[in-house]
């Protein structure tokens, strides 16, 4: 598709319903469990029936096949599906896809919905971990057996540290700044006080990165709906329009990445703003993939919020914080509100409770743009979306 037809897309489509459940700590709730409680209440945030559902979206860390058994237990009878796995970027990434059927009248109201239950299930983390060194090896890296994720980032955070003299304090400010944010919200789930010597004196994980450098690891649901945009002018809720969204991804294993401190998201950034004919300082809230603090200084540097290497001063002094010169994961990010293994779903949920003025304590007042960012594997898949209100269009 030209980039004619992709600007030709732009606020074509709007999210006219959100929902989360179960974010934290939910025993108990299976992930198709906490998926169906976030999609059937998404679903009626928008105003519709499941009955009006025709398309569908999802993805599972999982299982291959998971769009068919999500089909199954929400009881559709879909006339278009996308279960494509890019990890936490997936979600993000499916908006464009699910734009395009919408246009061609394929379908006419889309759930994106997400579901796992990480915190609380028995088989957890290390079992995944376990399975898929047969199932999905990394050749280039399963030999040396790194602490995957963990040493993936660590390498990268450490390149970035040697390249651009970036310090742990400054890691630091991104998880203070996060907490602060999570403090505001009451959905997050760690929301007591965090400052940068408790950062700095937290266990080492995986050098350079503590244990609080690391997102968390939780249960919970996400969902939204996506329908065209004069059909989202006639719902309840105000309708958030979708102005751009691209996926680039240029690698699998940390090991192939040609530069450690520069990622895909340059590439979906740009072809994102292109489509929605904004920029970096058209944003009024920014929500990114914070799996561990170093990402929110790569995705700040490489969606144009910053030059490369400047990321770290440019979050110092409570840069990103509450009260600073620019709205980075108002919800508390994946460092402090919610990580079910795969955030990018919450991300861009925010961003829309965000557009909607329904972020509480933590609004930002005027918010008519907003960038939500997903990252997927280890700096792997990459998808932004452009995101804005009536006044945007």
């Amino acid at each position: 598709m030209s980039d004619t037809s992709l600007k030709a897309l732009r606020g074509s489509a709007a999210i006219a319903g959100v929902a989360t459940f179960g974010c934290g700590e939910t025993p108990g709730f299976s992930d198709m469990e906490l998926l169906a409680r976030s999609a059937r209440a998404a679903v009626a945030d928008a105003g519709l029936k499941m009955s009006d559902i025709d398309g569908l979206c999802t993805a599972s860390a999982s299982a291959t096949m998971w769009a068919m058994p999500v089909v199954e237990y929400l009881g559709l009878r879909p006339r278009y599906i996308d279960s494509t796995m890019l990890g936490g970027s997936s979600f993000i990434a499916h908006l464009l896809p699910a734009m395009q059927a919408l246009q061609s009248g394929q379908c006419n109201a889309v759930l994106v919905c997400y579901g796992s239950a990480q915190r609380s299930a028995q088989f957890g983390r290390r079992e995944i971990g376990a399975a898929r060194r047969w199932m999905d090896p990394q050749p280039y890296e399963a030999a040396y057996e790194p602490l995957q994720p963990l040493s993936a980032y660590a390498l990268a955070a450490s390149r970035h540290m040697f390249e651009f003299g970036t310090t742990r304090r400054q890691l630091a400010e991104v998880a203070v700044a996060a907490r602060q944010w999570a403090g505001l919200n009451p959905e997050a789930f760690m929301r007591a006080p965090l400052s940068i010597e408790d950062v700095l004196a937290a266990r080492m994980v995986s050098d350079p990165l503590s244990v609080r450098d690391c997102c968390l690891v939780t249960d919970g649901g996400g969902a939204y709906v996506l329908v065209r945009a004069e059909r989202a002018r006639d719902l309840p809720k105000p309708p958030v329009y979708v102005l751009g969204n691209a996926t680039a991804v240029w690698n699998r294993q940390i090991s192939s990445m040609h530069d450690l401190t520069v990622t895909a998201a340059s590439q979906s950034g740009r072809e994102a703003y292109a489509m929605a004919g904004l920029a970096a300082k058209d944003m009024d809230v920014v929500q990114v993939y914070d799996a561990f603090t170093i990402n929110t200084l790569l995705f700040l540097e490489d969606l144009g919020f910053c030059k490369k290497g400047e990321a770290g001063s440019f979050v110092e002094n409570g840069g990103i914080a509450p009260g600073g010169h620019l709205p980075v994961n108002t919800n508390g990010g994946g460092l402090s509100c919610v990580h079910p293994g795969m955030y990018g779903i919450f991300a861009l949920i925010e961003a829309v409770r965000q557009l909607r003025g329904e972020g509480g304590a933590r609004q930002i007042a005027g918010a008519t743009t907003a960038l939500a960012h997903g990252n997927g594997g280890t700096l792997s898949s990459q998808a932004t979306a452009i995101l804005g209100t009536a006044a945007a269009l």
